[in-house]
């Protein structure tokens, strides 16, 4: 189940399965997709109610798929759209995020835990990875070694272990907290900004994207430029 509160500018998107940590059957995929789609709020928060993050997919429901490719389409779909939402989109983590969870918390734009937060991607001790893009998004975030180390492994890591991996952006007590903050900065501003540091054009095409980016932010805010300057 998927819930869905605005707050101070944020939209809040509550994985709710604490019963079963969270894990993510179709049905549940497909109302996360529609959650962030039809999000128009500058922020998306993403956490999971009770103590848990997300565990992935529901193993009850992996083990009943008729089209196993099918459900990784539709995981990696999902991922996209966090990703490429013109909304910032924070994953609160606090407790474990396993396989898928890990997973969606890579394709959005900022993951901060609490000391509570622990990762890991055990797949590999049932026969199975991550098929959700996450080896596609780890070895960007945290580089080859350590993804692979990360990924073959299996292990879990705690929230400061994840933090000096980078595969966090800050450990804190509120992760709430960071996304509130971020809402109160100009929206257009915090769009552009995604869209530029996502973007993967060639070096030339993205200099001029930028360029032309901030032309159109300074004529949109020059009021807001001149008073503070002013001040």
């Amino acid at each position: 189940m998927i819930r869905t509160t605005t707050e101070d500018d944020v939209r809040i998107v509550t994985l709710d399965r604490p019963a079963r940590r969270n894990a993510l059957r179709p049905p549940d995929l497909d109302a996360l997709e529609s959650a962030v789609v039809d999000a128009d709020e500058p922020v998306v928060y993403l956490h999971g109610a009770g103590s848990s993050f997300c565990a992935g997919a529901d193993f009850d429901a992996v083990a009943a798929l008729d089209d196993p490719e099918a459900f990784a389409r539709q995981g990696q779909r999902v991922a996209r759209v966090l990703e490429e939402s013109d909304s910032v989109v924070v994953a609160g983590i606090d407790g474990p995020a396993r396989g898928g969870g890990v997973e969606l918390a890579l394709a959005c734009d900022l993951r901060v835990a609490t000391p509570e937060a622990t990762l890991g991607e055990p797949g590999v001790r049932f026969g199975l990875f991550g098929a959700w893009g996450g080896t596609v998004r780890l070895p960007r975030i945290v580089g080859e070694g350590t993804a692979l180390d990360f990924s073959l492994s299996g292990r879990v890591v705690d929230a400061d272990e994840a933090l000096r991996m980078g595969l966090v952006s800050r450990v804190v007590d509120d992760p709430r907290v960071v996304a509130t903050d971020l809402a109160d900065g100009a929206h257009d501003a915090l769009a552009v900004v995604k869209r530029r540091v996502r973007a993967r054009e060639d070096r030339s095409t993205q200099e001029r994207a930028e360029a032309a980016a901030f032309a159109r932010l300074h004529r949109a805010h020059a009021d807001d430029i001149a008073a503070s300057r002013a001040e």
